[in-house]
């Protein structure tokens, strides 16, 4: 009964359409404040209120794409998710400090894609492929 008034409630907050997504792509009616956004268009969500949330589940993703996985969260958020760091990146100082200019921008795991990183040999091979040589018979048979 209780995780109904708790659906029931979450629904109510967050409305109907977001209530439909969440359903989609969390399969759970969740209903939390907004933390932040990463450079990838992810949303991050935190509920701290223990009659919504059980504990350990309080904080989630909401992902830009539809095709999504855990390797499309930077390493930021994913210590702010994983209880490593209590503060997001939006409001914790050691880490709005803490990229220095020169750092590349965060690129998700594309193993399995077409964009997936394939090595190639430039050197010559060791051994080859054996092909037949015809030659021509000399002599004919009558």
């Amino acid at each position: 009964m209780v995780g109904i008034i708790r659906y029931i409630r979450n629904i109510r907050r967050s409305g109907l359409k977001q209530w439909w997504r969440n359903m989609q792509y969390i399969g759970d009616a969740k209903y939390g404040a907004l933390k932040g956004t990463d450079e990838f268009g992810n949303r991050y969500f935190e509920n701290l209120d223990p009659e919504d949330e059980v504990p350990g589940r309080h904080r989630w993703v909401d992902y830009a794409q539809h095709e999504y996985h855990a390797s499309q969260v930077p390493p930021e958020w994913h210590s702010w998710l994983h209880h490593i760091r209590k503060d997001p990146p939006t409001e914790d100082p050691v880490m709005q400090n803490l990229s220095p200019a020169w750092k590349s921008h965060w690129v998700e795991n594309l193993t399995g894609t077409r964009g997936a990183f394939k090595t190639y040999n430039t050197a010559a091979p060791k051994m080859t492929a054996w092909e037949p040589k015809v030659a021509n018979r000399s002599g004919s048979l009558q």
